[in-house]
């Protein structure tokens, strides 16, 4: 998939640098910037979606001491 960005000057020049003293391609440096920050993106904005649902009321909630006894924690 082919994907066009906007980068901002100052950070073109350090991947440029970057490419240039490595040799990689600069799709290289980006595919492993996407790759290894795409699960604190997914973490971040699914937990926010999730809590706005929990404001407006309609997440289920569990009851810690239900789930515990559930799961045969409680002794």
């Amino acid at each position: 998939m082919a994907v066009s960005i906007r980068l901002d000057p100052e950070i073109e020049e350090r991947l440029d640098q970057l490419v240039a003293q490595t040799g990689r391609a600069k799709s290289y440096y980006l595919r492993e910037l996407i790759e290894g920050g795409l699960d604190d993106l997914e973490d971040f904005y699914l937990a926010d979606a999730t809590m706005e649902r929990v404001r407006r009321g309609s997440e289920k909630l569990l009851d810690a001491t239900q789930v515990r006894k559930d799961l045969g924690l409680d002794h």
